[in-house]
């Protein structure tokens, strides 16, 4: 990821739109914050929630609130609670998320 130049801002999270996706099971709301090529993300998980697909973009994901387990393709997982993160290149391992009981997360990619 590059920092390219843009100027100091600040964000008002409360005044961003969520969209809602499905999962397989669940649903994840999304507010979104773009500078340039860099994508900023507040996503709640829904209790319950299974995502869709195998993800092989690379974030920068920092967990809220809650707790969700990450699912490596080759079986590997992780959980994630309140305070913790995960870090994963483009291309690199691809994992999807599920939670049991619902999370927030802060998401950089």
């Amino acid at each position: 990821m590059e920092l390219k130049t843009f100027p100091f801002q600040t964000v008002d999270w409360a005044a961003i739109e969520k969209k809602q996706y499905p999962g397989i099971t669940g649903h994840a709301s999304w507010q979104v914050f773009s500078m340039g090529d860099i994508r900023v993300r507040i996503v709640e998980y829904s209790a319950g929630y299974l995502a869709d697909h195998w993800c092989k973009k690379g974030h920068i994901l920092f967990c809220l609130e809650g707790e969700m387990t990450t699912e490596l393709e080759d079986g590997r997982e992780f959980i994630l609670t309140a305070g913790t993160s995960y870090h994963v290149g483009d291309n690199c391992e691809a994992h999807r998320s599920r939670t049991e009981k619902g999370c927030r997360l802060f998401i950089v990619d």
